[in-house]
Formats: C-alpha cells, sequence, structure tokens
C-alpha cells in the first residue's frame, strides 16, 4: 500500500487574540503579511479578535482595517471581532476558532515576540508529514532567540516537564503559542479552559487523541515587563492546575452526531479490546476488512495481515486511521457505511470481515449482513459482534445509538437469511451484564462512569479467566459466519449435509 499522497500547498487560518496592544498590534499584524507570499499557501485568513480592549487599540485596528482596502494581497482574507468586555485568551482563541475555514489554524499573539515566517516551516511540515499538530519550540536550536530571564524559562521548561509527564509526549516547549493544528481535529476538541491555561489544555487533549505532533525549532524575541509582557507567576500556577485538571479527565471530543465522546471513553479499558482480540484472533484470514475501526484500538491488535482495510464513517477516525498508513503499508482506510453497499471497497475480495458493535445501530441489519456477505471471498468468514439480552436494553443502549439487543436465536436467524451458514457463537462478557442492567436499566444512566472503565479495565485479566464459567447472560455474542462455497449453495444435495446446515455451538 502507497502511502497517502501529499499536497504541495495549503491553507491557514491565524487567530490573533489582542488586548491592550495599542503599540505592537499594527507591526505585529504587517508581519503576517510576508505569509500570502509563501508558494506553500494557497490562501490565509487572518481572524484578530479585540478581547475588549481598554486602551486605543479598537481604534488603531479599525484604521488598520481600513487601510488594507488600499493594499489587497491575493491570498490575504482579513476578519476582524471585538468582545464587549475583555474574556481571556481562551475566550478569544474559541471566538476565532468559529470563523476558521481553512485546512490548519495556528494562534499568533498580537505582539512582537513571534516571528510568522517560522509559520511557514511549520506549514511545510503539514506537507511532508501526516502530521496533527506541528509546534514551534522556543528552546530547540533556532537560527537565534533574545535572552531574557532565567527563572523564567525555567518556569516554562518545568510546565513543559510536568505536561509531559501526564502526556507521556517528549515536548520540549508545551507553553509556546505557535500550536499549528489541523483545522478539523481544533474544532472537535471541547476547549473549556479559560486564559493562558489553554496551552496545556490543547496540548494534553491532543495527546489524548494520540495526534501525530511534531515540533520544529523557532525564533523568540521575548519582551521584558516593562515592555508590556503580561503572563506572571498567578498564570504558572493556574498553568499547574490546568495540567491535573486535565490530566484527570477525558473530554476530549465534542458532541457529535458519531458519539464520539461516548466511544472515546470506552476506548479507555485496552485490556478489555485485548481480550477481545484474543477471542476473535483464531478466526482471522490474512485480507480482513474491518466495519467500524473507530481509533483502532482493536486494528493495532490484530495486525500485521497480508491486506487490512480498516474502515469507519466517522471523519475523525479516519483522519486518525489515516495516518497510522506509513508506519503499516500493508493498513488501507476509508469510508464504509454497512449499510450502503456502494461504500464497501471494490478492489479486493477478503476472506475475513470484522464487524463488531456496529450491526445493531443500523435500522437494516439483514442489508448489512448481506453487504458483507458480498464483500467475502467464498468460504470467508464474518466475525460479528452484538449486544445479547433484550431484557438489558435501556438509556446505555440509547445513547449509543443502538436500535436493538439479541437473542441468540435472532440473530443466527438473521444470519441465515442473509446467505451466511453459522461457524460459531460464542457468547461473550457474562461479567458485564450486572453493570449494564444496573446503569441502563435501574439507574437510567447515560454516560460511562470513568471510574467505572478504569475499574472495567483493572478487572479484565481476572474476569476473563473465569467469565465463561459465571452462571450470567452474556452482554455480547460474537457470530463466526461461514459464505459457503459457491457449489454448496446451488448443489442441493451437497446444501442439504448435516454439516452445511445452520447451526450455532454456545460456548
Amino acid at each position: 500500500m502507497r502511502e497517502p499522497l501529499l499536497k504541495s500547498t495549503t491553507s491557514l487560518s491565524v487567530i490573533v487574540p489582542a488586548y491592550n496592544e495599542q503599540h505592537l498590534v499594527v507591526p505585529s499584524l504587517d508581519r503576517l503579511r510576508a505569509l500570502g507570499e509563501s508558494p506553500f499557501l494557497d490562501r490565509v485568513r487572518v481572524i484578530v479578535v479585540d478581547d475588549g480592549s481598554s486602551d486605543g487599540t479598537s481604534a488603531i485596528l479599525e484604521q488598520f482595517g481600513r487601510s488594507l482596502a488600499d493594499a489587497p494581497a491575493a491570498k490575504l482574507e482579513w476578519t476582524f471581532v471585538r468582545h464587549p468586555s475583555n474574556q481571556g485568551k481562551a475566550a478569544a482563541i474559541h471566538t476565532g476558532l468559529a470563523y476558521a475555514d481553512t485546512e490548519l489554524t495556528v494562534i499568533h499573539d498580537a505582539d512582537l515576540e513571534y516571528h510568522p515566517q517560522d509559520l511557514i516551516k511549520m506549514v511545510k511540515v503539514f506537507l511532508q508529514e501526516p502530521a496533527d499538530a506541528v509546534f514551534g519550540s522556543r528552546f530547540l536550536a533556532g537560527d537565534y532567540r533574545r535572552v531574557l530571564f532565567f527563572r523564567h524559562e525555567i518556569g516554562n521548561r518545568l510546565l513543559t516537564l510536568m505536561s509531559n509527564v501526564v502526556s507521556d509526549l517528549n515536548l520540549t516547549d508545551m507553553e509556546t503559542c505557535y500550536k499549528m493544528v489541523r483545522t478539523e481535529m481544533l474544532k472537535s476538541i471541547p476547549l473549556v479552559g479559560h486564559g493562558f491555561e489553554i496551552e496545556p489544555e490543547i496540548t494534553i487533549k491532543l495527546a489524548k487523541r494520540a495526534a501525530r505532533i511534531f515540533e520544529v525549532p523557532i525564533r523568540y524575541s521575548g519582551r521584558t515587563y516593562q515592555e508590556g509582557k503580561k503572563i506572571g507567576v498567578k498564570d504558572g500556577f493556574r498553568a499547574i492546575a490546568a495540567i491535573i485538571r486535565f490530566a484527570c479527565s477525558d473530554h476530549v471530543y465534542a458532541n457529535d452526531e458519531y458519539g464520539s465522546q461516548i466511544l472515546e471513553r470506552l476506548n479507555r479499558a485496552p485490556r478489555f479490546t485485548q481480550w477481545m482480540a484474543d477471542v476473535i484472533r483464531p478466526f482471522l484470514g490474512e485480507r480482513v476488512l474491518e466495519i467500524g475501526a473507530g481509533t483502532g484500538n482493536l486494528t493495532l491488535q490484530l495486525i500485521p495481515r497480508k491486506l487490512y482495510y480498516a474502515s469507519d464513517i466517522n471523519p475523525h477516525y479516519l483522519t486518525y486511521l489515516q495516518n497510522l498508513i506509513p508506519d503499516h503499508p500493508y493498513l488501507r482506510v476509508g469510508y464504509t457505511d454497512g449499510e450502503k453497499h456502494d461504500s464497501f471497497p471494490t478492489e479486493a475480495k477478503f476472506d475475513t470481515v470484522i464487524c463488531l458493535n456496529v450491526v445493531e445501530h443500523l435500522e437494516n441489519d439483514l442489508g448489512a449482513l448481506r453487504n458483507i456477505f458480498d464483500a467475502l471471498e467464498e468460504n470467508g468468514r464474518a466475525i460479528v459482534l452484538v449486544p445479547c439480552g433484550p431484557g438489558l436494553y435501556g438509556t446505555l443502549d440509547k445513547v449509543l445509538g443502538h436500535h436493538r439487543r439479541y437473542t441468540k436465536s435472532q440473530f443466527t436467524e438473521v444470519a441465515a437469511r442473509a446467505g451466511f451458514q453459522l461457524e460459531n457463537l460464542l457468547s461473550f462478557n457474562r461479567f458485564g451484564s450486572p453493570a449494564w442492567w444496573l446503569n441502563g436499566r435501574l439507574l437510567r444512566r447515560k454516560t460511562f462512569g470513568l471510574w467505572q472503565i478504569k475499574m472495567l479495565n483493572f478487572l479484565t485479566p481476572l474476569v476473563r479467566g473465569i467469565d465463561r464459567f459465571l452462571p450470567l447472560p452474556p452482554l455480547s455474542i460474537i457470530a463466526v459466519l461461514r459464505k459457503p462455497r459457491l457449489e454448496a449453495a446451488l448443489d442441493p444435495a451437497i446444501s442439504s449435509r448435516p454439516e452445511s446446515a445452520l447451526h450455532w455451538t454456545a460456548k
């Protein structure tokens, strides 16, 4: 599999929070004009957010905006927004992000500490690597930097160290203003911080989203406090509190139609995913299609294969899966909707289709199984996991978008109607049934507690060894379905044999 083709140009939104910068804001904005001359950018949108300035910043920005009409630039677009009162840097970024409509977004402070020419270096990384974010580091070896406060640098390095501990990154400069992120990803992250604590929030949430982050050295001309520097000791303590706060949070997806935040919380139990992978691994072939791959937690457990096609309908997940390709050349990624036959890959027939926790989300489950049947080569297998026990259906099923829970006989019947022969039917996760009933039926909860997911992850090594002996109904069933050979399907004598008839084995 070839790596995805990288483009030669891209587009960039620059969010400029401005608060009481009447003397520096215009020179700072003038520096951004250099972006319009870059051959790597085909469009640049500068979004200036006046965060309720109380000096002459607002009047100066109005005058600057009028001057732009006299010297228009082909690639540059300017947008000016004003807050009626000061709300903090994070609020200005939130406002500016709503106007960002380009592939990439970066923040540029309205002073003269950073050099916009360095943004071109950061853009080039996106054109050369499958990056989700690029940070400009003031502490990597750059062309030059202004020598200033030793204690200020120690504070920055301490905050970076604390952030690295909780995010498991090896950044050199977490507090840098220059964080360039794919706009779609940045908009999908719920940013809730105020003021300067947005820096650790963006960093930690990108890490929890498993974003591919790069660093490049940038120049830095820091200001003294006499020259107008605003960040102080209190902001440092707020940053420490923010690091602790966001280290304990898994709120890394904004609410969307795909239920990304709920599914992300379920992904916080990697040992459970490992258990699921170990159960289905013996049934896998070498040419695999996975429907509903998510962020690849199961995918990474089941590769390598000669061909592994990971698919989903969530664009955030597809972006993440695409970034796995350079390190896994046998991996292909694409959009596949189980109910839409024409969305299935056509360039190959598969000997295995994996479809875990997907069919119950689809109104036309029979149509989805028939589409899976068509994607398989003769004698290929479909491995399908669905929730078991209609009596367990409750609020958790509703919030996850489940249309149904199956009995064993119900699912074997719909599988037979789709043309499959049932090779095996496995009961899975009896231990989880009481907790699901308690939360979804009795307490009628609409989310999973983070502590519950962590407890599930902690107990999984013990549970998987005793699960089959528990006198409880399974929370899920795993069906191993076989697509019969053509001669078996056409020959009544063959199809009437006991070994080719529909059957199931409970384990």
